[in-house]
C-alpha cells in the first residue's frame, strides 16, 4: 500500500526520491519488456511472410489438380438451355444437339371444398411414388387433430413431411379450393389420396401429373435402330448426358446444340493467380528484411538469413526450369516410381509456357503463350504444369513449415519473458514497499528528535 510521506518533518520529497529509486530497480524489467516488445514484432512478421507462402501453397495446390487440367467450358446454342461445366475430372470436350420433348412437372390436385365445416372423418390415407404397384409405392396415413375443416386438413398434410404441400384457396364464391401439390417434379414423385377427403365438394382432379424431363438424341428411342436414344430425368436438369457438363431446359425446343471445349483460359488463370501469389511472396519477404542504407535502419527481419534466402532459392527454381520422369514413358515399368529403371528425364524451360523472370526479379506470365503451348501440345503442357505446381506446392509448404517452427520458438520465448516479467512485478512491489516504510520510518525518527529537541530548548529557556 503507497504511503506519502513527503515533507512531513524533513521537507524531503521522499515520493520523487522513491520513484527515483524505482525507475533504477525495474532497469532489467524495463530491458525485458524490451525484448517482449521486439520479439513481438519479429512474430508479427514472421507470420505476414508465413501468410504469404500459404498463399503461394495453396495456388500451387490449385494449379496442380487434374481436375484443373480436365476443365471444360459449355456454351449452348439456344437462351432457354443453359450449360454449366462442373468440377471434377470426368469431363471431355465434344458436342451434342438434341430435342427437348418434354419438362419435368410436379402432380397438382384439387377439389372444391366448403368454406365451413369439416371435409373428413379424421383419418386421411396417401399414397406416394411411381404409384406403379412396386415397392417404391410409400402408404401414408395422417392422423388429424381436432380440426377436419380444410385448414385443417392442409395443415395435417403439411406437417406429416411425406413430399406434399397442401393449401386452400379462397374463391370468393360459395366453396374453396383445396389445393395439394407435390414438392417436387418427376414421375416418381406422384401421389393418390386413397381415402379420408369424402366431405369435399367435387372430385379431386389433377390438374397436371408428376411427368419427368425428356431429351431425344438422333431421333430418340423410335430411331434406335440408327442410334437415337432418348434421356429422362426427374428435374428438368440432366447432369449425365455430357461428361463434366450440367444441362438445364426450360422449354420445349429442338436442335438445341450444346458444346464443351476444354477450358484453356480457366488453366491460364489459375497459372496466372499461383505467378501472382509468388510475386505477393517475394515482396513480402522484400518488406520484411529489407535494408535502407541512407537511414542505417533495417527491417524486423533483416538479420534473418533464411528468411532472405526464401527469395534467392525460389527465383532459381524459377530460372533453372523443371526437370522430371516423363510420366507416360514406358507402360510396361512398374507402377510404383521408387521401383522403376531407365527412367526418361524431361527437362523443360519455364518460358515454354509463359514464365519468366523480369528485371526487377518478379515472375511474369505470358497467357496467350500459354494459351499456344498448350493448344500445340496439351500433354506435355499438362504434365509439366502440374509438375511445376507440385514443385511450388512442396517449396512453399516445406518454407511455411520451417516459418512456423521459428514462430513458435519465439513465441515460447515471449511467454518465458513475461514470466519473468511477472516475476519483477512481485520484486518490485515489495521494493517499493520496503522504500517506502524506511523513508515513513526515517521521518518518524527525525519527528521524535525534533520534540525532544523543542523540549530540552524549552527547559534551557526555563532556567
Amino acid at each position: 500500500m503507497s504511503t506519502s510521506v513527503d515533507g512531513l518533518v524533513s521537507g524531503l520529497q521522499t515520493s520523487s526520491m522513491i520513484t527515483s529509486l524505482m525507475q533504477v530497480e525495474a532497469a532489467p524489467q524495463t530491458r525485458l519488456k524490451t525484448k517482449v516488445s521486439t520479439a513481438q514484432t519479429a512474430v508479427a512478421s514472421y507470420q505476414s511472410v508465413n501468410a504469404a507462402l500459404t498463399s503461394l501453397k495453396n495456388s500451387a495446390d490449385s494449379l496442380g489438380q487434374l481436375s484443373t487440367w480436365r476443365a471444360v467450358k459449355a456454351t449452348s446454342s439456344s437462351s432457354t438451355v443453359t450449360a454449366t461445366a462442373v468440377t471434377g475430372t470426368n469431363s471431355a470436350s465434344g458436342t451434342t444437339v438434341f430435342n427437348v420433348k418434354s419438362l419435368a412437372k410436379n402432380q397438382i390436385t384439387t377439389a372444391k371444398v366448403p368454406t365451413s365445416g369439416d371435409i373428413s372423418s379424421g383419418t386421411i390415407q396417401i399414397t406416394t411414388g411411381p404409384l406403379d404397384g412396386s415397392t417404391n409405392d410409400k402408404v401414408n396415413t395422417i392422423t388429424l387433430g381436432d380440426d377436419k375443416s380444410p385448414k385443417g386438413v392442409a395443415a395435417a398434410i403439411n406437417a406429416a413431411g411425406i413430399g406434399l404441400k397442401a393449401t386452400v384457396v379462397t374463391t370468393g364464391g360459395s366453396s374453396d379450393i383445396l389445393q395439394i401439390s407435390g414438392a417436387k417434379t418427376g414421375s416418381a414423385n406422384a401421389f393418390r389420396i386413397d381415402s379420408g377427403l369424402d366431405g369435399v365438394s367435387s372430385p379431386l382432379t389433377n390438374v397436371a401429373s408428376a411427368s419427368n424431363a425428356q431429351l431425344e438424341i438422333g431421333g430418340g428411342d423410335d430411331n434406335a435402330a440408327n442410334g437415337g436414344y432418348s434421356v429422362t430425368s426427374d428435374t428438368n436438369t440432366f447432369a449425365k448426358l455430357m461428361p463434366g457438363v450440367s444441362i438445364t431446359v426450360s422449354k420445349l425446343e429442338n436442335d438445341v446444340t450444346v458444346t464443351s471445349d476444354q477450358d484453356v483460359s480457366g488453366i491460364a488463370s489459375k497459372m496466372q493467380a499461383l505467378v501472382d501469389a509468388a510475386n505477393s511472396a517475394l515482396s513480402e519477404i522484400g518488406n520484411q528484411t529489407a535494408y535502407d542504407a541512407a537511414t542505417k535502419k533495417g527491417s524486423p527481419l533483416t538479420g534473418d538469413f533464411s528468411v532472405r534466402n526464401i527469395s534467392q532459392s525460389l527465383l532459381s527454381k524459377i530460372s533453372l526450369g523443371l526437370t522430371y520422369t516423363n510420366p507416360s514413358y514406358d507402360k510396361t515399368q512398374p507402377s510404383d516410381p521408387s521401383t522403376r529403371t531407365n527412367l526418361e528425364k524431361i527437362s523443360i524451360s519455364l518460358s515454354k509456357f509463359g514464365v519468366a523472370l523480369d528485371s526487377t526479379g518478379k515472375l511474369t506470365f505470358d497467357s496467350a503463350k500459354f494459351t499456344a503451348a498448350y493448344n500445340e501440345n496439351p500433354l506435355q503442357i499438362q504434365a509439366a504444369g502440374i509438375e511445376f505446381a507440385d514443385q511450388m506446392e512442396k517449396y512453399a509448404g516445406d518454407q511455411s513449415t520451417n516459418i512456423t517452427s521459428v514462430i513458435t520458438g519465439r513465441k515460447n520465448e515471449i511467454d518465458g519473458l513475461n514470466s519473468q516479467i511477472s516475476n519483477w512485478d512481485i520484486r518490485l512491489a515489495a521494493k517499493r514497499t520496503a522504500l517506502q516504510k524506511q523513508y515513513s520510518d526515517l521521518e518518524t525518527s527525525l519527528g521524535k528528535l525534533k520534540n525532544q529537541s523543542t523540549w530540552l530548548a524549552g527547559q534551557l529557556s526555563g532556567l
